[in-house]
Order: C-alpha cells, then sequence, then structure tokens
C-alpha cells in the first residue's frame, strides 16, 4: 500500500469531501488510522459491491464443497431428467 493511501483521521475529519472524491477517482481504498493504528478503510462503492459481490461467491463455493465432501450432490444426468419429469408438457 502506497504511503499517500494512509491518513490520520484528523485529515479525515477536515477533508471529508476530498478523501471521499479521491477514493471514488482512484478506486483505491485509504487507511484512516487513529493514534497511529489502523481503524478503517475508506473506500469507493463501486469496489465495495465488487468486494461483496466476490464474497458471496466465496462463500456459495465453500458451502457447495462442504456438499460435495458429504455426499449431497446429484449428477448432470440425474438433474435433468429430474427437470424433464418436472416440466415435460
Amino acid at each position: 500500500m502506497r504511503a499517500s493511501a494512509i491518513k490520520p483521521i484528523t485529515y479525515m475529519k477536515t477533508h471529508s469531501a476530498q478523501l471521499v472524491a479521491g477514493v471514488n477517482q482512484s478506486r483505491s481504498p485509504v487507511v484512516i488510522t487513529q493514534n497511529g493504528e489502523a481503524r478503517a478503510v475508506v473506500v469507493d462503492i463501486k469496489s465495495y459491491e465488487r468486494m461483496q459481490d466476490a464474497l458471496i461467491l466465496l462463500k456459495l463455493i465453500s458451502q457447495s464443497e462442504e456438499d460435495f465432501r458429504r455426499g449431497r450432490w446429484k449428477s448432470q444426468k440425474a438433474v435433468e431428467a429430474s427437470l424433464l419429469r418436472k416440466f415435460r408438457t
């Protein structure tokens, strides 16, 4: 992380509009420190939404792997046959 991506909380208090504009323009997060320790991260909304989407996908993959390990799965052929029986007109 580059040095300009770390700002003290006093900077956030006095330059909040510039901070938000910079984060939105650069699409780079800014770490906010308090008493020399990282306390928060400011990130633009599009990046935040992408992170949330990625976390959801990772959770789905993890759940799917767990289902597979526990034997809770069906072959594609079995699923197709079930769908054909259900939606056959």
